[in-house]
């Protein structure tokens, strides 16, 4: 989240008392420069190749040109080739009655325009994905509100409806809640939840379908003052037990928020951008047994220090783990808030070593770094190379940053070449991932979409507190253009207008194609049913692991039909605070059978699999030879 760029043109006041907390990454990087219409275009093809050299020199770098016109027909296809996928908005007839509350009262403290969380989880083990949602609370210091806030969870019961169960599973406490994670990290073969927050984080083991806070015994509360944002599970070191990272955001106090006295207009406060306030750093817990973890962070390598100051560099909203380069090992991307993006590069030995810059993948085309939010990662072409998007703030285009074929530690941005950047620009983006929306095979990308000031329109009448998501349609390599936003009319109730937040997405019906929820500050979320009509078919993958990781999170699960490979990795920790469903759905399209399934286990153990048909879920059950 930012308000950098165009919103500092309309009146910002900010105290000569903030310099304190300038954080000193800011200076080296600097600030977000915007341009007039007329210089634009000279300035910026200037600015994009001395920076081109300066951050990558090397000749066999494979980089799009930008200076390529599309066609505008290749960019916006005919409506009759664009399929109709209808979202339907089922969230009060499925008793969805949760609305998420930031302790808002009138002072406009960051944090109460940056949560709250979901997640789609089966805590009971019937097979069906339940409903988490991640609730704020009054702040201290501060006049009652008269209310008792809490997160909530909701059992799918079935048949289209949930139940709340939050009182009887022992999750009706309250807390500053802003994410999520969920991983069965002790192995018990019940997924266990980690709430992060505004203050302590909370452990919740979950012990047949109730909850108990771990915290303490697992040593994962985090520090009185910390502002945790996104968190998952993964096995990072290859030992069979789930880790935990943990994102930071920004060393953060009411008092200082208050001191800063932020304004949009020069005399209404409004809620100040992260530019001002000090870095922090993440953290990597490693699973040490027993429901204990260790801080591994420092050893690890997950500290960033700005070197001109020794103070930290991160201001982490997301992270998303994938094996870049394809050696069995997890690596990790955190998207930072207008400071760099960091790409942890796994070294096999515990260690990891940041390599962003060098990757690419650290800053926009024009070498500045965005407000960086929601991230996801996904073979969006079917040919081997990773795709990385990130949802930025308003006015910075989508980050879509896609692998190099050969050098898999090299990355550019082609948001504009894909289709992606021109649409996104104007949005201010939060939770974003990619998934199947049509099972035709190829990954759509969908973002939710919305502001941090609700008077935004009064100063950049360009902008609306409330924006659609947006559906980012997948026609497929073929095209110079890979992606085209589906119009609202062709989406249903996708298109309303809500100030987005986290997303996720699971199959709740049972019919193969993936729905979705998002969430949105002050208000209820928005559950939708995916009521496509294709008739496309589709193959449904569920793991169940033998070990210290029972849903085999971090496995990759390839495969071919028709000709065609597709790849997944299991992995609920993805978008903006929260979790999708820890299953893989491949559409096939009009393919009615599938050649071959191969599940990649995270040890590197591989798999074949017999599949006996397709539009259904199968299970496969990890084998072990002898």
């Amino acid at each position: 989240m930012t308000t950098h760029g165009t919103d500092r043109g309309h009146g910002q006041n900010v105290p000569a008392s903030a310099d304190e907390y300038v954080a000193a990454d800011d200076a080296i990087i600097g600030r977000a420069f915007r341009w007039s219409l007329v210089g634009f275009a000279v300035l910026a093809a200037a600015i994009v190749t001395v920076l081109m050299l300066r951050r990558d020199p090397t000749p066999e770098s494979k980089v799009i040109d930008r200076g390529t016109i599309v066609p505008a027909e290749d960019l916006a296809p005919s409506r009759d080739a664009m399929p109709v996928i209808r979202f339907t908005d089922i969230t009060e007839a499925a008793g969805i009655t949760f609305r998420q509350y930031g302790g808002a009262t009138g002072e406009k403290l960051l944090p109460e325009t940056m949560g709250g969380g979901v997640a789609f989880l089966d805590y009971d083990n019937d097979g069906r994905p339940d409903l988490l949602l991640v609730n704020g609370m009054d702040w201290p210091d501060r006049p009652p509100t008269g209310r008792r806030y809490h997160s909530a969870l909701y059992r799918n019961l079935g048949d289209g409806r949930f139940r709340e169960v939050t009182d009887e599973v022992g999750l009706d406490f309250e807390l500053q809640g802003m994410g999520i994670a969920v991983g069965d990290y002790d192995a018990d073969g019940n997924v266990d939840v980690y709430l992060t927050a505004v203050g302590p984080n909370r452990l919740l083991g979950n012990s047949g379908g109730r909850f108990e806070d771990r915290t303490a015994e697992a040593g994962v509360a985090g520090g009185d003052r910390d502002w945790s944002t996104s968190a998952g599970f993964v096995d990072y070191d290859r030992d069979g037990a789930l880790d935990l990272f943990v994102c930071n955001y920004v060393e953060w106090s009411r008092e200082i928020d208050l001191r800063l006295n932020f304004s949009l207009n020069g005399v209404d406060r409004a809620y100040g951008p992260p530019t001002l306030y000090r870095g922090t750093n993440s953290v990597l817990y490693r699973n040490a047994g027993g429901s204990r973890f260790i801080d591994v962070s420092a050893h690890a390598g997950i500290h960033v220090i700005n070197p001109a100051q020794g103070a930290p560099m991160g201001k982490g909203l997301a992270v998303i783990f994938r094996d870049i380069d394809d050696d069995g090992w997890m690596d990790i991307l955190v998207a930072n808030d207008t400071v760099q993006n960091f790409l942890f590069r796994n070294m096999k030995d515990g260690t990891f070593t940041e390599v962003g810059t060098r990757a690419g993948v650290a800053f926009d085309p024009m070498g500045t770094a965005t407000g960086a939010m929601g991230i996801d990662v996904e073979e969006f072409a079917n040919d081997g190379r990773l795709a990385i998007g990130i949802g930025n703030f308003a006015n910075e285009a989508t980050s879509f940053f896609v692998q190099s074929p050969d050098r898999p530690w090299q990355f550019a941005d082609t948001a504009g070449a894909e289709g992606v950047g021109s649409p996104s620009r104007l949005r201010l983006s939060f939770g974003l991932f990619f998934f199947d929306a049509d099972l035709d095979g190829r990954p759509d990308l969908l973002q939710a979409n919305g502001h941090i000031e609700d008077e935004i329109n009064e100063v950049q009448p360009s902008q609306t507190y409330r924006q659609p998501a947006q559906l980012f349609w997948n026609r497929g390599p073929e095209h110079r253009a890979c992606y085209t936003v589906m119009p609202d009319d062709r989406t249903g109730d996708l298109g309303r207008p809500i100030v987005g937040r986290g997303a996720a997405y699971a199959d709740i019906d049972g019919d193969g194609d993936l729905d979705v929820i998002l969430t949105q500050v002050d208000g209820p979320p928005l559950l939708l049913r995916n009521d496509q009509a294709t008739g496309h078919h589709w193959l449904r993958v569920r793991l169940r692991g033998d070990d210290g990781n029972p849903a085999g999170i971090g496995a990759r699960i390839e495969l071919t039909a028709g000709g065609v490979t597709q790849r997944r990795v299991v992995m609920p920790t993805r978008s903006y605070l929260s979790q999708v469903e820890p299953l893989a759905t491949f559409g096939l399209g009009s393919t009615a059978a599938v050649d071959t399934v191969e599940v990649v286990w995270p040890d590197g153990a591989r798999q074949r699999v017999d599949v006996p048909g397709v539009d259904r879920e199968i299970e496969v059950r990890r084998q072990r030879e002898g």
